[in-house]
């Protein structure tokens, strides 16, 4: 019996989303494809979220960031 599926990996083991009509202790073959993260709409990349804060600080901050960490 040939069947492709669904499923969904924990770390650990992998889910099927549906129902299997398999015996328990069944010995099967697996193939794996991953599928690509979809993409979701009105997602920014980290840089844009960043330009859009408009913060301000010190001019050499990217120079001395540790320093201004300390001070919080």
């Amino acid at each position: 019996m040939t069947k492709t599926l669904a499923a969904v990996y924990d770390g650990k083991a992998f889910l099927p989303e549906e129902p299997l009509n398999l015996q328990p202790n069944t010995r099967v073959r697996i193939t794996i494809e991953a599928e690509p993260a979809p993409q979701v709409e009105g997602a920014y990349s980290f840089l844009h979220t960043a330009r859009s804060l408009r913060l301000e600080g010190p001019p050499d901050w990217s120079e001395r960031i540790e320093d201004y960490l300390q001070e919080t």
